[in-house]
This record gives structure tokens, C-alpha cells and sequence, in this order.
């Protein structure tokens, strides 16, 4: 399997390019508008069409690629069902398996940083978006964000994968490249608690400033990045 990990400077973003090789189709995972050119530089050079494009969530802190991708490649566009876009191609339920060249991508529903947040397991890996993050989790106080509903997907749902399940999320702000479900259940700070009313306390005190980019970018991505 052809697996490129590509990282965003100004907003810590991480983009995923996956590929079977079997017939050089590829998925890309939460693009930034701003490396498009980059993304497609690397299809080219590895010889791969990209087939899909899925965004894991409405980011706030970023403009997503999504939109200018199906644009230059034609590619279908897919997010969870939840997801309030009314032009996605591809809407996932909760469970639902897409088959992209050989490769089975789950959708599992894993709202609470945002209502509409999907994380996507592929073999052994689960792309989490911003619901659990390398030794944190997502925020939960916009976007119709829920820190019952966030402990619910992290403890009910993320948390009961196989404890060597590679944990591959959106952003990063401490150079982490992955970790498994076995390290951030004993390592996550925010995972230690007992119930879900010890983790809305953390989560309805962080008082963390307003992403900079979020009244800009929430619209854009409504409309895939389009303007």
C-alpha cells in the first residue's frame, strides 16, 4: 500500500494520500486548499489518479481542498452523512464501507469536537480527524460541539479499536507523527478520567481562543472551499 503522510505549516494540518498500487487509485484525507498544486504534483509523480477525496469533518482552522481537487481530477468528493454539504458525492452512514481499488474504508460517527465529525478506519489504521488527537482531543465549544457527545465517541467508540490500531489524526502541534489506541489510552491526559462528567469539566474549561481563520473558513468549507 502507497502511504504519504503530508503536513501543513500554518495550520498543523495533516493530509493523508493512500493507494492500493493495484490499479493507481488514490484517496486523499483532509487536503488544504493551499497545497493542491502539491498533492497533485505527487499523484503525477507516483502515477496515481486520484479516484476520492474526504474531509473527516467541517474544519474551522483551515480552507479545505476538497472542492478544488474534484475540480482538477474529477474525483468524487465523500464525508460522513451528517455532514450538512449538500453537494458531497459520497455521504457514509455510521459502519458503511467504501471500496476504493482493494482498499475498505469504514466510516464510524464520532461527533463532539463537531456534530458532523466521522473518523475512518483503513486496516489497522483510523484516521480520527479531530475527535482524538495524539496526547489530546478536540475541543468541543463551537460548531455544535458536545463534550458528552466527544466521551462518547472516544470511550464507546475510538477506544474499543484493537490496541495496536495505528491513530492518525488531522492536526498536530508537537511534531507527533501517529500513536496507537494503547498509548493514548494510557498516555492522553484527557483520557483519564472516570466518566463523562470529569471530561465535559476539562472540556468546558480549556477557554482556548477562537480559531483565526474560522469565520472565513467554515463558510468556504460549507461550499467544499469553493468561493
Amino acid at each position: 500500500m502507497i502511504f504519504k503522510q503530508l503536513f501543513d505549516k500554518t495550520s498543523s494540518t495533516y493530509t493523508y494520500l493512500i493507494s492500493s498500487g493495484k490499479n493507481r487509485e488514490a484517496l486523499i484525507i483532509d487536503p488544504v486548499l493551499e497545497n493542491t498544486d502539491k498533492y497533485l504534483d505527487i499523484l503525477n509523480n507516483l502515477n496515481l489518479k486520484l479516484v476520492k477525496v474526504l474531509d473527516t469533518h467541517i474544519h474551522a482552522d483551515h480552507i479545505t481542498g476538497m472542492g478544488k481537487l474534484q475540480e482538477k481530477t474529477s474525483c468524487e468528493t465523500v464525508m460522513g452523512e451528517k455532514t450538512p454539504i449538500e453537494i458531497i458525492s459520497i455521504k457514509l452512514k455510521d459502519g458503511e464501507e467504501l471500496n476504493i481499488d482493494g482498499i475498505k474504508l469504514k466510516a464510524l460517527y464520532t461527533p463532539g469536537h463537531t456534530i458532523e465529525s466521522y473518523s475512518f478506519t483503513i486496516n489497522n489504521k483510523i484516521f480520527t480527524g479531530d475527535a482524538l488527537l495524539i496526547g489530546g482531543t478536540g475541543r468541543t465549544d463551537f460548531q455544535n460541539g458536545c463534550p458528552y457527545m466527544a466521551y462518547n465517541s472516544l470511550f464507546e467508540v475510538i477506544l474499543k479499536l484493537p490496541n495496536n490500531t495505528q491513530v492518525f489524526p488531522a492536526h498536530d502541534y508537537n511534531g507527533n507523527l501517529s500513536s496507537t489506541i494503547e498509548v493514548e489510552k494510557k498516555m492522553n491526559p484527557r483520557l483519564q478520567v472516570n466518566n463523562a462528567d470529569e471530561y465535559a469539566e476539562i472540556m468546558n474549561n480549556l477557554n482556548l481562543p477562537s480559531p483565526k481563520l474560522m469565520d472565513i473558513a467554515i463558510p468556504r468549507n460549507l461550499r467544499m472551499g469553493k468561493l
